[in-house]
């Protein structure tokens, strides 16, 4: 089987969430930043794969467009592994994590997707799990930066079902409000993404200490402290998480060597796909730290997620943005109803995307490799 082509698309689609956000260098502007990779076969079975977008989105589509891309065309879309190897191997100068890591886990998706569709079944089949129908969803809210509309977006996501929330606050009065608008039944959970010393999270682990946090996400910078971020774990009192920066499988595992993790959360269009979603699961069970992937997007990386939740850690709570795009690419497959969120059971990721949106939203015409 082929790869005759490889197409690349932008989307920027408009978002709502209920407030305005706390802009951090320009970053965030209330639309979500999509990099999509479709590959075709000459067996007329296409492959959708995402890479790691948001601000990111320009640098992964150079990767893509004019290194990746045209590297692909001729080989066989069935050699998952073999692939990964030569072009990590080919790549690995322009350093192990970035965007050649991002447009790589595009690859990796997009040929599970192309594998599910030639077997007839779902990836996670192919994954091993078992049937779950759907998944306990998490709200992840983005970061507001004023306790009174962080109390109203935690309401929100209360009345849409929610029993998790997860803030990405970094100041106490805006945690303390999450808390009391939800009640202390609520499981609450904060990344903090990688602000802080490690005096200032310990110090920070005093003041969140009654609000009973499920976790405390990424509170070191830089997040490559593995020892840091051990001693906080062991002296600040609250469960840690980290992982959605991590550069790798031997990232994590010299993260677990040194105790610096309750909660691994490798991101599959960050980390390698869901090639490197295996290796790192099995490494979480033979360390005894919990398994909680990272899900910050909406295109067929969220569809990949909620197959490899659904294989990996069919318990734990699955990652969903708390925003309202205003037109859905895989319509309400991205629905979160009464808190949970339904896992595809057709072959491949399960579902394609609705090509009008795509166009609709395009940020430049979409680049066609081969033919």
């Amino acid at each position: 089987m082929k790869i005759t082509a490889v197409e690349t698309y932008w989307t920027q689609t408009p978002f709502d969430m209920g407030g305005k956000p706390k802009v951090e260098g320009g970053i965030n502007a209330q639309k979500m930043n999509t990099v999509w990779l479709r590959v075709r076969t000459d067996a007329g079975i296409d492959g959708w794969g995402e890479a790691f977008g948001h601000g990111s989105s320009a640098a992964s589509l150079a990767v893509l467009d004019t290194q990746l891309a045209p590297a692909l065309l001729g080989q066989d879309a069935r050699d998952i592994a073999g692939l990964r190897e030569r072009l990590s191997k080919v790549f690995h100068l322009f350093g192990r994590n970035g965007s050649h890591m991002f447009a790589l886990s595009g690859l990796d998706i997009a040929l599970w997707d192309i594998a599910g569709k030639a077997a007839g079944l779902p990836l996670w089949r192919l994954l091993g799990a078992s049937p779950v129908g759907s998944l306990r969803s998490y709200a992840s809210l983005l970061r507001y930066g004023a306790a009174e509309q962080v109390a109203a977006a935690c309401k929100r996501a209360a009345d849409r079902g929610y029993r998790d929330v997860k803030l990405h606050e970094i100041t106490t009065p805006e945690i303390a409000a999450a808390r009391e608008a939800l009640g202390p039944s609520a499981r609450l959970m904060v990344d903090t993404n990688c602000p802080w010393t490690i005096p200032q999270a310990l110090r920070m682990c005093r003041e969140l200490e009654d609000l009973d946090l499920t976790w405390l996400e990424e509170p070191v910078w830089p997040p490559g402290d593995h020892d840091g971020l051990a001693r906080v774990r062991f002296e600040g009192g609250i469960p840690i998480a980290a992982g959605e920066n991590a550069a790798g499988l031997h990232d994590f595992k010299a993260a677990f060597e040194a105790g610096a993790q309750d909660i691994a959360q490798p991101s599959v269009t960050k980390i390698g796909g869901p090639s490197a979603m295996i290796e790192i699961a099995a490494l979480c069970k033979a360390h005894g730290v919990r398994l909680v992937p990272h899900n910050a997007y909406f295109g067929a990386g969220y569809l990949a997620s909620l197959h490899c939740n659904a294989a990996f850690a069919p318990d734990a709570p699955f990652e969903r943005l708390f925003i309202d795009l205003e037109a859905s690419p895989y319509g309400d497959m991205l629905t979160a109803k009464d808190g949970r969120v339904t896992v595809p059971d057709g072959p491949g990721l399960g579902r394609e995307p609705d090509m009008a949106v795509l166009r609709k939203y395009l940020v430049r015409e979409p680049t066609v490799h081969g033919g």
